[in-house]
């Protein structure tokens, strides 16, 4: 719902102050080009990512996660903490800071004790990793408090790296397995110094992000070598294969997009505008577009449906690469024309997660088919 709502709300508080619900007390406090990343980032994307994660860890550790009151209590956490961020009356920005923290803190926590009890400690990455976001989050607050822009920039690439990051680990699992699964294909084997190199490569590129300690030919280097290794490990899991399955070409897809973004930031690695506007590529492209097929997969998984008998999803999917396509590449192209393509961009995002919860709200508002818990 968040996705759905947010960027057109974004692009008419930009463009049509006029017409925007946000008053302008509300941009006093929370600057634009701080809350519209911020929000994607750690509003949007986080809550799918700890989503995932609190119901996979169940089934990795076969130990029980957060339920009744205490997951109430974490989605309270998080949405407390967007709703302080659109209030006008002039708080503090610790109070959305410290939900925001609750919110990661518990989910991190959580994952820690269902992973320390079975001793599954390749598994204990995943809760290190939140509380490095919890991290980063906070310090991105203090850019606001501190009208830090460029620090906030910063932040922004590097938690999209982080979240770059995550993608290379359990894309690297469950994209091969689906896709083998339904193909009736064996899985190919990982190979397992390609998928360290990459995990290196893509911590590199988080700490790159924040620091700027490297020069940017050997920036330029690292995004080369990742693409390149990225694109041979996605080659590799049948992609050709999926094309009859929207719920595995999307997936296919949207993991594309992530070497073709690397590629293409090593080749506009002096251009900064160039370069903001195509992490856009992966931003909607990989990001939204794994966080769109992997909710749609899992909510006809985890209400006992037949995953592949539910809603047609292939408008939504093919939405988001057109999203993708007119945020990122046309503004570069046809500069002129750079808020008609924002404008048909947010219309395909919104038409690809109107599509989803149009879909989706009957099926997650209903008791599982099989009478089991959710």
């Amino acid at each position: 719902m968040i996705a759905t709502l947010y960027i057109p709300l974004w692009l008419v508080a930009w463009f049509l102050p006029q017409f925007s619900l946000f008053p302008s007390q509300f941009w006093l406090k929370v600057v634009p080009l701080w809350w519209h990343p911020h929000e994607m980032l750690f509003g949007f994307a986080l809550a799918i990512v700890c989503g995932f994660l609190l119901t996979s860890v169940q089934t990795w550790t076969n130990q029980p996660s957060l339920k009744g009151r205490p997951l109430a209590l974490t989605f309270a956490c998080w949405l407390m903490a967007r709703l302080l961020l659109l209030l006008p009356m002039a708080l503090p920005l610790w109070l959305p800071a410290l939900f925001d923290s609750l919110f990661l803190a518990i989910t991190a926590m959580t994952l820690w004790r269902c992973i320390y009890k079975v001793k599954q400690w390749h598994n204990i990455g995943f809760p290190i990793m939140l509380l490095l976001a919890l991290v980063i989050n906070l310090l991105s607050y203090y850019a606001l408090s501190e009208r830090n822009f460029s620090l906030s920039q910063q932040i922004w690439q590097a938690m999209l790296w982080w979240l770059g990051l995550l993608i290379t680990i359990v894309g690297g699992r469950v994209i091969p397995f689906f896709t083998a699964m339904r193909i009736k294909l064996p899985k190919p084997n990982p190979i397992v110094i390609l998928d360290r190199c990459l995990i290196l490569l893509m911590l590199a590129l988080v700490l790159q992000a924040m620091v700027k300690v490297l020069p940017a030919n050997i920036e330029q280097g690292l995004l080369v070598v990742a693409a390149l290794l990225h694109l041979v490990r996605w080659s590799r899991w049948y992609p050709h294969k999926t094309l009859g399955e929207s719920l595995l070409w999307s997936l296919h897809s949207a993991y594309l997009f992530l070497p073709i973004t690397l590629a293409a930031l090593a080749w506009n690695i002096d251009d900064e505008n160039a370069y903001r506007q195509l992490l856009h590529l992966f931003a909607i492209g990989t990001l939204a577009g794994i966080c769109l097929s992997m909710i749609s997969r899992v909510s006809l998984g985890h209400t006992s449906r037949n995953i592949y008998q539910g809603p047609n999803m292939t408008l939504a999917f093919v939405g988001l690469i057109m999203a993708a396509l007119l945020r990122a590449v046309l503004p570069l192209l046809w500069p002129q024309y750079a808020q008609t393509w924002l404008w048909l961009a947010a219309g395909c995002w919104t038409v690809s997660f109107g599509l989803f919860v149009w879909f989706y709200v009957p099926i997650l508002t209903q008791p599982r088919i099989d009478g089991r818990p959710g």
